[in-house]
This record gives structure tokens, C-alpha cells and sequence, in this order.
């Protein structure tokens, strides 16, 4: 830009712009607000304490309830989410879930119940009152299976992402009614129990602090540092982003694409295998039809909160965001009555609604490049 008076010219500097992640949070600041209104309206209160004799500003009750209901799907979404960033897509871990629960709950179970034999045993002897590494450990191998099919496809057979974890969905979902005939599993030992209704916090502070029911949520937040960290400094996220934005580049940059895309689907695969863990241990059973729709949530809540359905952008900390905008949904929902169908309607519509603004960000960006 030239300064007529002084004959100098300077440059125009460019504006700044906020991460994607910042008009997310502000999306939920809005939404609570929303909730939170429509509540006063109706004489109660959302997330703001209206009781004069409560010290703590938050409904801390609802506060959990919101992250308890996002935990489990997040850590699917984790999972989702470093799939999407690398230009592809997971039908599959909602139905993985529920093979997994059937599997790892068959090796989770104690011999008796209230003195009898456990009604719902699925092995004999052998597979009663095993430590709970074992089950935990066939669980995640179950996904790891899952995960590594789909990768082996998507990679080395270049079947589309969408076919070949479609075909998964329903195998692992086949699995899952196969697996007891149908039948729940039920009966697990209290340390799988403990697995998501224990006191982790409890346990590390030696009674200090106490979060008793709350593994689920310190789960999922744990995974999202340790993999936003892994993306966004680690040669894993870089190779990560570089397929996703441009695989052929990749290629000719000499990356490892296709075993790289193996290990991001086997690692989404573990994920969702260890919600699954979580699942049945929080519920102290396991039915074949667990993890129904996951995979859409997760899929969802990795777009709302600003992942690129075509690759290469995105982030955890947006997911994390985006699962708190569903939870914060679902709950307004519940707060102000809303029948459950119409909760289903407009979890449809919020899916819908995340994949036009994808693509009307990806537009725009088209437009400014």
C-alpha cells in the first residue's frame, strides 16, 4: 500500500484468523445458553445453580451426566477422527463395539452369582474369575483385528474406505449376535466392573480426592491429550496430515502411505474396542446390539468440531469440543422434555447440518486459494 504524502509504500498485514476451534467453542457457549434460557423460561435451571444455599455456580450433577453420556462415543471419535484426517472414513466402530463387549464380557465373567453358578457363563470353568488383564486384553485384540482387516483393504486392495468398513459394520455386527445366539453376557468379576464405575482418582491420591463412576470421563480426556499431543508434534501426525491433504505427494515424498494408513485404522480399531471395554464394564453386561449408530455420532462430533471430511484438517481438541456440543444437546434435550424421537430427528438433522458446513468451509477455502 503507498502512502501518497511520504512516497512510502507499506505492506498490508494480514488479518488474523481463529483457530477452527475457537468458533467451535463459541458454537457451544451459544447452545448452552440456549438450553439454559429455555430452562429459566420453564422455572429451573440448566448448567447455572439457581439454589440460593449452593456455593458452586455449575450443576455439577448435570455437568457429569453431559460428559458421562459423550465419554465412551468420544473415545470412538478419537479414533474417527485421525481416520477422517488422513482422507478417509470408519463405518465400522460401532458394530466393533458391540462384537467386542459380547467377546471380552464372555472372558470377564465370575463363577458364581449369589452362591450359584453364573447362569450366563459362556465357557466352562477355565474362563471364570480370570484377571482382568485377560479380557481387556481380548477385547483390544479384537479391535486391533478390525482395525488391521480394514487398513489391509483400504490399503493394499485400494477398496474404497466406505465399502470396505461398510462390510466390517456388518461382519462384526454378525459376529456380535452370533457370539451368545443373541443372548446378553452378563455377570463380570468387580475388577472388570471397576474398570469404569471405580474411583481412579481415589485410588492415585489414596483418598484424597474422589471421583467415584467418573474412569469413562478421566479415560477420554487422557486418550485426547495423549493423541492431540501425537498429532500435532510427533512424525505420526505429520504423515498423518501429509496423506490427507495430498496422498500422491505422500507417494512421491517417499511416506509410507499405505502401512501408515494401516496403523491409523488399526489404532481407530483399538479405540473403539477399548470403548467398548468401558461399555460393558460401566453397564455390567454386554447385548449384541451395543455401539448401534456410534459410528455416526463419532463421525459427527469429528465434524462438528471442524475435521475436513476430505482430509488432511482437523484436530482432537475439535472433536473434544464437538463431542460436548452433543452432550450438551442430548442433555437440553432431556432438560426441557423433548420426546425422545424428536431427539433422534435432530441428532439426523446435526449430522446432516455438519457435513454442509464441511463442505461450505471447504468451498470458501477453494474461493481464498
Amino acid at each position: 500500500m503507498a502512502d501518497i504524502a511520504t512516497g512510502t509504500t507499506t505492506q498490508a498485514r494480514p488479518a488474523r484468523r481463529l483457530p477452527p476451534e475457537a468458533g467451535v467453542f463459541i458454537a457451544l457457549v451459544l447452545i448452552t445458553l440456549v438450553f439454559e434460557v429455555l430452562n429459566r423460561l420453564n422455572g429451573g435451571s440448566f448448567l447455572f445453580n439457581t439454589r440460593e444455599a449452593s456455593d458452586a455456580i455449575f450443576n455439577d450433577q448435570r455437568l457429569q451426566i453431559i460428559i458421562l453420556q459423550v465419554s465412551i462415543t468420544g473415545i470412538i471419535a478419537l479414533g474417527v477422527t485421525m481416520v477422517i484426517i488422513l482422507g478417509g472414513i470408519d463405518l465400522s466402530s460401532g458394530s466393533v463395539v458391540g462384537a467386542t463387549a459380547m467377546i471380552a464380557m464372555s472372558f470377564a465373567q465370575t463363577a458364581t452369582v449369589n452362591g450359584a453358578p453364573n447362569p450366563k457363563a459362556i465357557f466352562g470353568d477355565w474362563a471364570m474369575d480370570l484377571p482382568v488383564l485377560v479380557p481387556v486384553a481380548v477385547g483390544l485384540g479384537c479391535g486391533l483385528l478390525a482395525g488391521l482387516v480394514n487398513g489391509l483393504l483400504i490399503a493394499y486392495t485400494k477398496i474404497p474406505p466406505f465399502i470396505a468398513t461398510l462390510g466390517m459394520m456388518v461382519t462384526a455386527r454378525g459376529v456380535a449376535r452370533w457370539w451368545s445366539n443373541g443372548e446378553p453376557v452378563s455377570f463380570p468379576t468387580g475388577s472388570y466392573g471397576a474398570i469404569a464405575n471405580g474411583d481412579f482418582v481415589g485410588w492415585i491420591t489414596f483418598g484424597a480426592l474422589q471421583a467415584p463412576g467418573l474412569n469413562p470421563v478421566l479415560m477420554f480426556l487422557g486418550l485426547a491429550v495423549l493423541f492431540q499431543v501425537l498429532l500435532s508434534t510427533s512424525l505420526f501426525g505429520t504423515r498423518t496430515y501429509a496423506i490427507g491433504s495430498n496422498e500422491a505427494g505422500a507417494r512421491m515424498a517417499g511416506l509410507p502411505v499405505d502401512r501408515h494408513k494401516v496403523l491409523v485404522y488399526v489404532i481407530a480399531g483399538i479405540l473403539a474396542s477399548f470403548a467398548a471395554v468401558i461399555l460393558s464394564s460401566k453397564n455390567l453386561t454386554a447385548q449384541a446390539g451395543m455401539g448401534v449408530m456410534y459410528e455416526l455420532d463419532a463421525i459427527a462430533m469429528a465434524v462438528i468440531g471442524g475435521v475436513s471430511l476430505a482430509g488432511g484438517r482437523g484436530s482432537i481438541v475439535g472433536t473434544v469440543i464437538g463431542a460436548l456440543i452433543f452432550g450438551v444437546i442430548i442433555s437440553g434435550f432431556t432438560s426441557i422434555r423433548l420426546d425422545a424421537y424428536y431427539q433422534e430427528m435432530v441428532k439426523g438433522a446435526i449430522i446432516v447440518g455438519a457435513v454442509v458446513l464441511d463442505q461450505w468451509r471447504q468451498a470458501r477455502r477453494a474461493r481464498r486459494a
